[in-house]
């Protein structure tokens, strides 16, 4: 029996699921008394149709409540999205002691009551890109990362937890004004799932991995009345962006060992991956020296009042705030003005939120100004700077939050507000470019909402024949229109160098010679990323498989293998799910042949289901995850760091890998049937991964047998 709360496969006959202690809904029969479950049509003992189970157990399918635009997108990527890992977050709420207030009142209003509830959770999941997968009579399970990936999953579901908890307090406080002490708890944890088949009604089948699903109830169930209650793989993904209080260590049902759980307190004090690593202390700035004189010299040339836009751009990890970072600083140490704003990851859930970080800034405003000191900045500098376009101060006002009651913001459809931002923001950049050279910095454009980036279009074109400079930095998938400006140039970010990888870790690790051996593993693993070796280093640490402090480690047991930080695959994931669903399909065939892949084997794998493969395969090499490695005699690619061809391979399931094994093995016999000896241990490799030992056995002889064939070139005799 398959427990509707956290989706575990319980025995038959049991009355509480052995995973969460949550008790189990099953048909009674009107006829006999037996327990059948939830999904039987009949009676399992004597056959009697059996009513089919209220929609308050069951809850509605998840089309009826799942967003169009979110609904489009998982049934589109669904073909590709089946039959996958994930790494999520899951989320469970629900009403404390629901049967108790259940019989306070009557059934009608109970079920408003209830109606309500659901709806506002929802809307709370919803706004941040989580899907709701079950109702469970009293509550909801969602997840975050599934079925679409989200490098964020565990910010995004802290994000949502935090707002339900605000919105179900103020619902709650309406509800007791009918005599009822309704209260909601909430309990989260990460981990892997897997998903499964997705239906037309988008309900969707999943196997969690380990504790993934069970633990985040159990924070539900032990959680007070009005809190939530998180583990600590979600802490540790959310740490510096949250605030948590440490509850410390607990016994939990079904768990060997003790659980540290932590209370959600709060959204903290930083907004991006790099902020929080600064305020942990950044690493050695190492491998960037051209790009920081690129930038030098766009700085020189806005000074001249030639006005200069840069366009910073790398994969997740390369980089880019980084180099940002050290370049705004030594001009902040010139007395130059820096105004700077980034995109978050969920922006689509609160438009305009960049615009209205960059005018904060622009303005001088305050965490701790009140509303009409804000108010006071912006029209005591707009009168300044732009007087003329003081008219605009409403709509202003209205962007940060801080609506004057005696002068309201016309009302106005989004787009007419996008242009009015538009100008405003222009006006200000260009009577501030006036006064001399400014810096404005605006980073993570790939997660700007619609309305926000129409203003960096702004923003870019303001920068034109004037003492600006625009840095902008994004992910290569962006390609907004602007790029295009004569006075915009582009600096492409690479991989670190060996040279510059060596001297971070020497940085991050310390120079024991116990290290000696782990440093060129972490190098191959990580392809130049300065994240991913970051990551890789901070895992080890926690892991046990480094003593000692940053720094100065020492390595305390051998490390085979390097595991994926689950941040590293969170992010790779996300890109990943990015791709449409043939070039994914394409990405995760050509991981499955290896880390290179001729086209010619490519397209006799997948040539009946993709007939345009060159197509996709520029797709590909445009969104940077494969490179062409050679064109003649055949076209060979190769992926473009090893940990996107691992994530790609892992995060399939090995039933599906297995069969793609198979059809490689089987396209090499026929692509080389006239040199079979040389492919044969690659075709015993594929043949072994298919779960076909035998075949494997042959070909591993055959190869065997083909090397001993080999003549080698006699030594010539020295006379």
């Amino acid at each position: 029996m398959t427990c509707a709360r956290c989706g575990f496969a319980n025995p038959e006959g049991m009355g509480f699921c052995g995973e969460c202690g949550s008790a189990l809904v099953v048909h009674s029969c009107p006829r006999c008394g037996f327990h059948s479950p939830r999904d039987f049509t009949f009676c399992g003992k004597c056959g009697i149709r059996l009513e089919p189970t209220r929609e308050s157990e069951s809850g509605p399918l998840p089309r009826a409540y799942t967003p169009r635009h979110l609904a489009e997108k998982v049934l589109r990527l669904r073909d590709a999205l089946q039959g996958e890992r994930k790494q999520v977050t899951v989320l469970f709420a629900d009403v404390k002691e629901s049967l108790s207030l259940a019989e306070q009142i009557d059934a009608e209003t109970w079920h408003q009551v209830l109606d309500r509830f659901f709806a506002i959770l929802a809307e709370g999941v919803h706004r941040f890109e989580g899907t709701i997968n079950q109702y469970t009579g009293d509550g909801i399970m969602a997840l975050f990362g599934a079925p679409i990936a989200h490098e964020d999953h565990a910010q995004r579901a802290c994000h949502a937890a935090w707002y339900l908890r605000e919105a179900l307090r103020r619902y709650a406080d309406s509800v007791r004004l009918r005599g009822l002490n309704f209260s909601v708890r909430m309990g989260l944890n990460s981990g892997e799932v897997v998903v499964g088949k997705i239906g037309d009604d988008l309900r969707m089948d999943y196997t969690a991995q380990g504790h993934t699903v069970g633990l985040a109830a159990r924070m539900e169930q032990i959680a007070e009345a009005g809190s939530v209650y998180v583990t600590q793989s979600t802490a540790r993904l959310v740490d510096g962006f949250f605030r948590l209080r440490d509850l410390g260590e607990t016994r939990v049902k079904g768990v060997q060992d003790t659980v540290r759980v932590y209370e959600l307190e709060g959204v903290g004090g930083h907004q991006s991956r790099f902020e929080v690593s600064r305020a942990r202390g950044l690493s050695r700035f190492v491998g960037r020296g051209d790009e920081l004189s690129v930038l030098d010299v766009a700085l020189h040339r806005a000074g001249a009042g030639d006005g200069q836009v840069v366009g910073i751009i790398g994969e997740a990890g390369m980089g880019k705030s980084r180099l940002c970072y050290e370049f705004v600083e030594r001009c902040r140490a010139r007395g130059l003005p820096v105004v700077q704003a980034h995109g978050v990851a969920h922006g689509e859930a609160v438009p305009l939120t960049p615009v209205s970080m960059m005018l904060r800034g622009f303005f001088e405003i305050g965490d701790s100004d009140s509303e009409a000191t804000v108010r006071d900045k912006v029209a005591g500098r707009m009168l300044r700077l732009a007087p003329e376009s003081t008219e605009m101060l409403p709509v202003l006002y209205d962007c940060l939050g801080v609506p004057d009651p005696d002068q309201p913001a016309p009302v106005i459809d989004a787009l007419t507000r996008q242009h009015a931002l538009g100008r405003v923001v222009m006006a200000l950049l260009q009577a501030q470019a006036r006064r001399g050279l400014h810096v404005l910095l605006l980073e993570d454009l790939h997660w700007f909402d619609r309305d926000s980036a129409a203003v960096v279009t702004a923003c870019v074109e303001a920068a034109a024949d004037s003492h600006s400079l625009l840095i902008v930095n994004f992910r290569p998938d962006h390609r907004p229109e602007w790029m295009t400006k004569s006075y915009y140039q582009q600096i492409a970010l690479r991989p670190l160098s060996t040279d510059a990888v060596g001297e971070l870790l020497g940085d991050l690790l310390g120079d024991d010679p116990s290290l000696a051996p782990l440093e060129p593993m972490i190098r191959k693993r990580t392809g130049g990323n300065p994240f991913f070796v970051e990551e890789i280093v901070c895992t080890l640490a926690e892991s046990g498989s480094l003593g000692g402090d940053p720094g100065s480690y020492r390595l305390l047991r051998p490390v085979e293998t390097i595991a994926v930080p689950a941040t590293v695959q969170a992010t790779l994931t996300a890109r990943i799910d990015r791709l449409d669903e043939s070039a994914k399909a394409v990405l995760h065939t050509a991981a499955v042949i290896g880390k290179e892949f001729t086209e010619a084997l490519l397209q006799r794998v997948v040539e009946s289901a993709l007939p345009d493969l060159g197509t996709t395969i520029e797709v590909l090499m445009r969104s940077e995850f494969v490179s062409e490695r050679a064109g003649h005699p055949q076209r060979v690619y190769a992926f473009k760091h090893p940990l996107t061809q691992e994530v790609a391979y892992r995060s399939q399931l090995a039933e599906r890998r297995a069969s793609t094994h198979a059809a490689v093995a089987r396209a090499l016999e026929e692509l080389h049937a006239g040199r079979l000896g040389e492919q044969a241990a690659f075709i015993a490799h594929h043949w072994e991964a298919a779960n076909k030992p035998y075949i494997a056995a042959r070909w591993r002889r055959r190869a065997a047998l083909h090397v001993t064939t080999i003549q080698l070139p006699r030594p010539q005799r020295r006379r």
